[in-house]
């Protein structure tokens, strides 16, 4: 019986900054662990050096997730930009962000792994995906986001050229249709849907009263799919569509909410499983998982009840 997905295929999970319920986000570790747990793709986020390099980290910020505060070397980079008090991706040198650790920022969850981690480059997750796919014989989905480009390219800091050149460098291109590129940044979107065929994501967030702060009609015609915050997605009294699914689909783009947590189940439900059942009834692609296991064994539960 098809899905009521776009494709009627079953939704795609997303290891969301590799397996980070269970390790440090965004480290070898994490990404290894979820190729094991059998995710279909992985999702990191990317930042900037100030020499113009791309990690993956979640946020410019680093007081969170590695052992910066500790380190009495790197003291005078502390500053405050945004409102935060913190050190900042931009201000450190490649050089010398690996020479940082990485930690668990979520509250709750494992620190057994805290400070074991280097903070990883793009060109190490690339050769690691790569390597995950050629020893597993598949293919592993690909879907890096940008995070705050346009106000990084007003420090000169421009993500496209090697953002492109390295994903050209291992094999990743317009002809995999497993492979999004994604950002909330709508501008940046443009910028760079003239300089290649790679699919985009238009992600997406509740402009504070109910609505995406992209109408749909204007991500579609630059994407190929949403990434929105997932209660965009259900009613909160009645846990009803609120038809954006269903309307991303009509305009072409398929719809990869986020995120779910095993740790963090959205309002009104008593557990993820209740959660991404109800999620995957509405015909999501995919959806972002810190706990891809987890996900996956609740696709395979609902694909199997169809």
């Amino acid at each position: 019986m098809p899905l009521n997905t776009l494709t009627g295929k079953a939704p795609i999970v997303i290891a969301h900054r590799g397996a980070s319920g269970y390790a440090p986000e965004h480290t070898a570790v994490a990404y290894a662990m979820a190729l094991d747990m059998g995710a279909d793709a992985v999702e990191p986020d990317l930042v900037m050096t100030r020499d113009g390099a791309l990690v993956v980290r979640h946020d410019r910020y680093l007081g969170t997730s590695t052992d910066v505060a500790d380190r009495p070397e790197f003291a005078a980079r502390r500053a405050v930009k945004d409102g935060r008090d913190d050190w900042w991706a931009e201000d450190f040198t490649l050089a010398e962000i690996r020479t940082l650790r990485a930690r668990q920022p979520f509250p709750g969850r494992s620190r057994d792994m805290d400070d074991h981690y280097p903070v990883m480059t793009f060109e190490e997750l690339l050769v690691l995906l790569r390597e995950g796919e050629a020893r597993r014989g598949r293919t592993i989905g690909f879907h890096p986001e940008i995070k705050h480009p346009d106000h990084l390219l007003s420090l000169g800091l421009d993500f496209i050229p090697p953002l492109l050149r390295a994903l050209a460098d291992h094999g990743y291109g317009p002809d995999r249709d497993d492979l999004y590129i994604q950002s909330f940044d709508h501008a940046f979107l443009r910028r760079i849907r003239p300089l290649t065929g790679i699919r985009l994501t238009q992600l997406l967030v509740d402009d504070g009263a109910g609505a995406p702060h992209v109408p749909l009609e204007q991500a579609a015609a630059l994407a190929a799919a949403i990434g929105p915050q997932k209660s965009l997605l259900l009613g909160a009294a009645t846990k009803g569509s609120t038809g954006m699914v269903e309307r991303a689909h009509a305009l072409g783009m398929q719809v990869h909410p986020w995120t779910f947590r095993d740790d963090s189940v959205g309002p009104g439900f008593a557990d993820v499983r209740r959660e991404m059942l109800a999620y995957f009834a509405l015909g999501i692609d995919g959806g972002f998982s810190d706990f891809a296991d987890t996900a996956l064994a609740v696709r395979a539960e609902y694909v199997a009840g169809l």
